[in-house]
């Protein structure tokens, strides 16, 4: 197997055919958008990470000095909500890497066209993400 430069292929589904340079722009397109997605979606679980440690964080702070004021039996309703809490996040994390997996399979399928107008559409897009995505974790 080997890269060729054709405006003929398909991508992923027998309904993504592309029989003419119009629609090779077109699919080159989508699948680039696709690579920054995927990129954006690598920061955003980042930061959702980073948040979800520093929510967890502060609630056992408060827990821990609600203890030594407090008696024993008010402590159950702060430490179920933080489970809650973690559970919500967690959950979120779990959706959105399986949205990453999904999307970045399918861009991988769309490499294994070996069509290089697709390949190049996937490296210009993880760039293009990867640029603009990157300078918002210095926000976190």
């Amino acid at each position: 197997m080997h890269f060729i430069f054709s405006d003929k292929v398909v991508l992923l589904f027998d309904f993504w055919s592309v029989h003419s340079p119009a629609g090779m722009a077109l699919s080159v397109l989508v699948v680039l958008l696709l690579a920054v997605l995927y990129e954006s979606i690598k920061v955003g679980k980042a930061k959702l990470l980073y948040q979800a440690a520093v929510s967890m964080s502060i609630p056992t702070i408060q827990l821990t000095e609600e203890t030594d004021q407090d008696s024993l039996g008010s402590d159950s309703a702060p430490v179920s909500r933080t489970h809650l809490r973690w559970f919500f996040f967690h959950f979120g994390q779990s959706l959105i890497h399986v949205i990453q997996v999904v999307i970045g399979y399918f861009m991988m399928l769309a490499v294994m066209s070996y069509n290089t107008w697709i390949f190049f559409g996937v490296i210009v897009g993880s760039a293009v993400g990867y640029y603009l995505a990157y300078p918002l974790l210095s926000t976190v």
